[in-house]
């Protein structure tokens, strides 16, 4: 009899690549990290797979993968060379853009580069009204000479976005045929993002065709090297899996891709750990190259507004703020002699000093300076830190400053928290959420030495540290279900009937229901979740409302606790109709186990001198393997674990849950 497939999800990041591997048959999750092989990703992947399957002679394993690959090409401007075909009069308008001015005072501001320059740039004699009427048809005369005009532009793929595409695809649809006859990638608006605001939807469309021929790329090479019964999916910005074939297409839905396991994993730990009161957790996802943070108040936030790099993105994605901050952040003294920490990093290769192979001071090699990390403890004992590489790295410093290595690594680690509570504010405060009722959760590889002081700073009463912190995301794209979302802009009023809503939106609950089923799931999972765009007449921003008969009173209320205020009176207007699409998966199951002896002691490993407020402080070391539910830890304290470390200040205390996960109360 055939043993049950391994389950493996697959997290790259920029210094670490991360596994998480679930076997069914003996219900037991094993993780790990390898270094990141920045060179081609692909390679980190290979190399962990042969690790897991090396003594097993059954190959067969789903494996759910989170990829930077899309979101490198957009940042690093590695992506294909792109054409844009857009309707006569209307090519430059991804260098038009909005009015929007981020940064108003700034008098040496740079805007980011159009992914399409202007020769590459495309027109085509047609034209749709606002209300789908066809004023000028498109000439198939016109499309040889389109045709031969990109060919010479040496272009490898081809945006198309012509002016109300949403309302009559046709047009696109003829040039797509011709273009994909002659071999190039195409992406078409109307097939991708088919709603109104033409700058958003043009931008859109082409990031998918600058970015998926190299995602395609990858996983095609991928694919090609994994075993016949490794069966491979890719984890969706949005918190879904999707298959590659698709991914190949929509390279754009991918750009968030290992952040969104992060969100998904974290929602699934809060839950596990809440059953009954409303969920609310703050994500603080900090690698080794960038900081993720996020916000669950009883489900995941979405957002069909991101930005990427400049480049406007309005597919639903998980709402997700990145910094540069992360274990290998390059610590630096500007001209002015001020301490600056990040953005920029020094990824897997050369790493942090600590590491052994560079000599570039970064916040790791602070906390090895400030004992918070047990050199010969990193990843188990695998890795073995150099202490001395370290404190040369930021005695480099401490000479720029005239000041001692241990303020210099203190100073270090208040920048970086610093930049890290700003990025907390933002997806906190600044939306309106008070911190104070939160948990913060904190995961990836460097974030347990850093959080509880950022509550601290922010009022957070409270921090959870799972288990599989360090490969959260990873673990997170095991528990992912499939999910495909799909938008139509309508333009109809808030009077417009019930029924006459509902028929639109089977049209998309067709579509939804039969492509969740293409991929694989059983009927009896799937799971629709229709909603409609709203605003008030005259607004230019959209609430969406999940869609219920009792939907205008709702609109009117979520207005009045996003805004402020509502207008009952008001004429409303219902823009896009939305549906998501789900397919319901089966996630490892976590066990609980009773609450036991509150003594430590069977995890204790030794004392040293840690250092809090320029003091060495005596601090107790636990191995987190070790500690047993119902353990209780007063701080300071280090807890080891074999893949990341967790801090306690004098002021906080643990316990450790029934699932394993250390719950720290935060101290003032």
């Amino acid at each position: 009899m055939a043993s049950s497939p391994l389950r493996i999800g697959i997290d790259i990041g920029g210094t670490f690549t991360d596994f998480v591997v679930y076997d069914p048959s003996t219900q037991i999750i094993n993780t790990f990290k390898i270094l990141s092989t920045p060179s081609n990703p692909a390679l980190a992947v290979l190399t962990g797979l042969d690790q897991i399957f090396s003594n097993r002679s059954d190959k067969h394993a789903i494996i759910v993968h989170g990829s930077t690959v899309a979101t490198n090409a957009l940042l690093e401007y590695k992506g294909a060379r792109t054409a844009l075909v857009s309707t006569v009069g209307f090519k430059d308008i991804l260098q038009i853009g909005r009015q929007n001015r981020p940064s108003l005072y700034d008098l040496t501001v740079r805007l980011p580069e159009p992914l399409v320059p202007a020769d590459l740039r495309f027109e085509v004699n047609e034209r749709v009204l606002h209300t789908g009427e066809v004023l000028q048809a498109l000439v198939p005369a016109q499309l040889q000479t389109l045709i031969n005009d990109i060919k010479a532009s040496g272009a490898e793929a081809v945006a198309i976005c012509l002016l109300f595409s949403f309302l009559h695809p046709e047009h696109e649809a003829m040039i797509a045929e011709s273009l994909r006859a002659e071999g190039y990638f195409i992406s078409v608006s109307s097939e991708i993002l088919p709603e109104f605001r033409e700058y958003e939807r043009c931008s859109t469309t082409v990031v998918n065709a600058y970015v998926s021929p190299v995602l395609g790329k990858y996983l095609t090479y991928l694919e090609n090297a994994l075993e016949p019964d490794m069966h491979l999916s890719v984890m969706q910005s949005n918190g879904g899996a999707i298959q590659p074939a698709e991914a190949r297409q929509a390279g754009v839905r991918c750009i968030l891709s290992g952040p969104a396991g992060g969100v998904v994993g974290c929602e699934y730990i809060g839950k596990s750990i809440n059953t009954d009161g409303a969920l609310r957790l703050i994500g603080f996802d900090m690698g080794g190259t960038s900081t993720d943070v996020s916000l669950i108040d009883g489900t995941r936030q979405i957002t069909t507004e991101a930005v990427v790099s400049g480049h406007p993105i309005h597919l639903p994605m998980l709402d997700i703020h990145t910094i540069g901050a992360g274990g290998g952040s390059i610590a630096r003294v500007d001209p002015g002699g001020a301490l600056r920490v990040g953005p920029e990093s020094t990824g897997a290769d050369p790493g942090p000093a600590c590491y052994g192979k560079g000599d570039i001071p970064t916040i790791t090699d602070a906390n090895v300076v400030l004992g918070r990390l047990a050199s010969e403890l990193f990843l188990g004992g695998k890795m073995q830190l150099d202490a001395q590489r370290a404190w040369q790295a930021i005695e480099k410093i401490g000479k720029h400053l005239n000041m001692e290595s241990t303020r210099v690594a203190l100073g270090i680690i208040q920048v970086a928290n610093a930049h890290m509570e700003r990025a907390l504010r933002v997806i906190s405060v600044e939306r309106g959420w008070d911190p104070r009722v939160f948990s913060l959760l904190s995961f990836g590889g460097a974030g347990g030495l850093h959080a509880a002081d950022l509550a601290r700073g922010l009022g957070i009463p409270r921090v959870l540290v799972p288990p599989v912190a360090s490969t959260l995301s990873a673990y997170g794209m095991l528990v992912a279900d499939v999910i495909k979302d799909y938008s139509q802009t309508v333009m109809l009023p808030g009077d417009t009937p019930f029924q006459k809503l509902s028929d639109l939106l089977a049209e998309l609950a067709q579509r939804g229901t039969t492509d969740v089923l293409a991929e694989g799931t059983d009927p009896k999972d799937i799971h629709l979740e229709p909603s409609l765009d709203m605003r008030y007449r005259g607004q230019s921003y959209e609430l969406n409302i999940p869609f219920a008969p009792t939907f205008l009173e709702v609109f009117h209320q979520q207005h009045q606790a996003t805004y402020g205020y509502a207008k009952p009176e008001a004429n409303i207007e219902i823009v896009n109709l939305r549906l998501r699409a789900i397919g319901k998966s089966t996630p490892p199951p976590l066990h609980s186990q009773q609450l036991g002896d509150p003594n430590p002691q069977q995890a204790y490993l030794d004392t040293r001198a840690v250092i809090f407020h320029h003091v060495p402080t005596p601090t107790p070391f636990y191995q987190a393997e070790e500690l047993r539910p119902g353990n209780r830890l007063r701080g300071p304290a280090v807890v080891v674990r074999s893949d990341t470390t967790i801090l306690l200040s004098p002021t906080d205390q643990a316990w450790v849950d029934g699932l394993n996960n250390i719950i720290i109360e935060v101290g003032t």
